[in-house]
């Protein structure tokens, strides 16, 4: 029996896919995908040079009126700090942490419309 995701899953999906084809051609080493830590989760766990990347993709269809990025709430933001916490003691990691969004909209044919890479788009907040 085949299971049938929500569309806005497989949209997610698509968006994820062409953010690491992205990140990639800039250089960054894919480290995980959809790395989970209880109910936290990171999109793309990547490194430059300088930097562990936490990365948080938002993908919506072409003509929608709310910005992708414009999602990222506070809350969202707590859920990253968490999730990349958990992960840099999981992992030992000794990098500088960098928190990263990937905006991007995508037209009826899966092409991408827009990609707007936000490098250090937030810091987390010390009283979460």
């Amino acid at each position: 029996m085949k299971k049938f995701m929500a569309a806005h899953n497989d949209l997610g999906m698509l968006g994820e896919e062409k953010s690491v084809e992205y990140l990639q051609s800039k250089g960054y080493v894919i480290k995980h995908r959809n790395w989970h830590s209880g109910k936290y989760e990171i999109d793309i766990v990547a490194e430059s040079d300088k930097y562990l990347v936490i990365v948080e993709v938002k993908t919506r269809k072409s003509g929608t009126l709310l910005s992708p990025v414009e999602s990222v709430n506070k809350t969202k933001i707590r859920n990253l700090v968490y999730a990349a916490n958990a992960y840099i003691r999981r992992f030992n990691v000794t990098k500088q942490t960098r928190f990263d969004i990937i905006s991007m909209t995508i037209d009826q044919t899966g092409n991408v419309d827009s990609l707007e890479h936000y490098e250090d788009a937030f810091l987390p907040y010390v009283n979460m």
